[in-house]
């Protein structure tokens, strides 16, 4: 009898346990809400993370910008000499897993289910360019099974050539699913619902991977550009088309003026003070600030990589910070400028891809960079007319690699993949570098890969090369 008693009193117990689950999920559940998220929010959301740590602390002002000599640390120069650690790097990796690419993967499912096409594209778009993002940095990463992360708790990796050539297809995807005549988007701060920009966007995008991939696959490349051309919706054609985030107030402002509200321990480099005073280039005063001291040059930028008493001697006050422009709160983010596009272009004429005009492209891509920071007309002809500015077809590579450097000052990420690939300008090593005399050419994975997808990281290296900041990955070729 007592076996009997315990059985069925265990039974009612497991009932109440359940009835109690149940109820607690029901307790749990808003039942003014919406159970299922919103295409329109996660957009929003994926787009602003994304944004924020491109244009960020991590990846940007504490390691792309000084690899690249854009920016300079006066005080805590540990990152412009090169001594990370295995978690300096986690927030690319992190946010572009967790909080971009889940996102974007769930508005493509949303997209299919509810029958709007546009979803799918503009997610592709922005999937592509995170995934790149994190490919030019790191090199091989989880591509195709980090589209089905709840399948693959630990994605295997990818090779490099294998994510641009992947994504260059889900670029033609979105582009064949995006339709300005489709149904309409909701929480899009690009582009505000204007399709046919997401596809200028998407071919822009494009037209960028091509050339990652035009010292490896020079047929593929041209093959890629021709299928834009016979697509038919073009390239970003205007500076009022430049695929970017404008920011607004508080507590939605730019990483870079969150960040000077708070410290003040960025300086613009002397590398590129150095260059746009040779060059009497008048965006000097919009990259750099006036020192606070007046100093005989008005605009005085530091080496990088100084030693952190050596470099806080040079006085903050006397030297120079990065432009009022670029630490306003409502600053853009900048993707994809209408500048380097015509920088790409140029570049791909030169490289035989296409029969566009090199030269003139060229001087289009300088003047629209100019633009873009509202220089006067006068200014513009001064500067391309000047001998020092002139395209030089007998070396493409040093003419776009440099103008196109001082085009995408503040883009870190970008302009480190650009330079990696062009080898231009041709930069010095930090002054008390630690890498043997040499610079970074890559991220170093996260060390939580090494704790969490261990197999896979392995693999990873074993395949690209040790997980160090001077490992060559395979875009760079030279």
């Amino acid at each position: 009898m007592k076996f009997k008693y315990k059985t069925i009193i265990a039974g009612l117990l497991l009932l109440s346990a359940a009835s109690c689950k149940k109820e607690l999920v029901t307790i749990n559940q808003n039942p003014n809400g919406s159970q299922t998220a919103q295409p329109n929010y996660l957009l929003t959301a994926a787009t602003k993370a994304t944004a924020d740590t491109y244009w960020g602390v991590a990846n940007n002002m504490d390691a792309s910008l000084l690899f690249v000599q854009y920016w300079a640390k006066i005080q805590y120069t540990d990152p412009d000499r090169y001594i990370y650690t295995n978690s300096s790097f986690q927030e690319l990796w992190t946010v572009g897993y967790s909080k971009s690419i889940v996102n974007l993967n769930q508005i493509i499912k949303l997209a299919d289910a509810q029958g709007n096409p546009n979803y799918k594209g503009v997610a592709l778009v922005l999937r592509s360019w995170t995934f790149s993002l994190l490919t030019d940095a790191f090199g091989d990463i989880p591509y195709k099974q980090a589209a089905n992360i709840d399948q693959y708790i630990t994605p295997a990796y990818d090779t490099q050539k294998d994510v641009y050539y992947g994504l260059l297809d889900d670029l033609k995807a979105a582009q064949a699913a995006l339709n300005p005549a489709g149904k309409a988007i909701a929480g899009d701060i690009i582009y505000g619902n204007n399709i046919a920009l997401w596809k200028k966007f998407a071919n822009s995008l494009r037209l960028r991977i091509a050339l990652r991939i035009a010292d490896r696959d020079p047929v593929k490349s041209k093959q890629v550009l021709g299928d834009v051309q016979a697509e038919g919706s073009g390239y970003i054609s205007s500076n009022s088309e430049i695929a970017q985030l404008v920011y607004q107030d508080s507590p939605n402002q730019n990483p870079v003026s969150n960040l000077f509200d708070t410290r003040d321990d960025y300086r613009v480099s002397k590398t590129i003070v150095d260059k746009l005073v040779s060059l009497n280039d008048p965006r000097l005063p919009i990259y750099a600030s006036p020192t606070q001291d007046p100093t005989p040059q008005t605009y005085v930028g530091i080496p990088n990589g100084l030693l952190v008493g050596d470099a806080s001697s040079l006085g903050f006050t006397k030297t120079s910070k990065p432009g009022a422009y670029f630490r306003a709160p409502h600053a853009p983010a900048v993707i994809i400028s209408y500048a380097e596009v015509l920088f790409d272009r140029a570049e791909a004429a030169a490289r035989g891809l296409t029969t566009e005009d090199a030269a003139s492209l060229y001087n289009q891509a300088v003047t629209a960079s100019l633009q873009q920071y509202g220089i006067a007309n006068g200014a513009i002809a001064t500067y391309t007319a000047s001998a020092a500015v002139q395209y030089d077809p007998t070396n493409y590579k040093k003419s776009i690699g440099e103008q196109k450097w001082i085009a995408l000052f503040g883009q870190g990420l970008e302009a480190f993949a650009e330079w990696r690939r062009l080898d231009y300008p041709q930069l010095q090593p930090a002054v008390a570098g630690t890498l043997g005399g040499k610079l970074p050419v890559r991220f170093i994975y996260p060390g939580t890969e090494q704790s969490l997808n261990g197999t896979n990281y392995k693999a990873a290296v074993a395949d690209q090369g040790p997980d160090v900041l001077t490992t060559k990955l395979w875009f760079d070729v030279n």
